[in-house]
C-alpha cells in the first residue's frame, strides 16, 4: 500500500472523539497518525494501519 506522510486516511474505525479521519505523519516500519478533529497523535504498527485503511485522500499537487 502506497502511503505517504501528508495523505488523509479514512479509517474503518473510529477514534473515540467520534472522527474516521486521520492525517500521516510518519511513515517506516510505524505510522504516526493525527486525528483530525481532536488533534491525538497515535503511533501504530505498519501492518495494523494498512488494514484498517477505507481510504486514502491524496492532497491536491499544484
Amino acid at each position: 500500500m502506497n502511503v505517504q506522510v501528508g495523505d488523509t486516511i479514512i479509517m474503518k474505525k473510529s477514534h473515540p472523539c467520534g472522527s474516521d479521519r486521520f492525517t500521516v505523519t510518519r511513515v517506516g516500519m510505524d505510522f504516526k497518525i493525527k486525528c483530525e478533529k481532536c488533534g491525538h497523535e497515535v503511533m501504530s504498527p505498519r501492518q495494523k494501519i494498512e488494514k484498517n485503511i477505507k481510504k486514502i485522500i491524496r492532497p491536491e499537487e499544484g
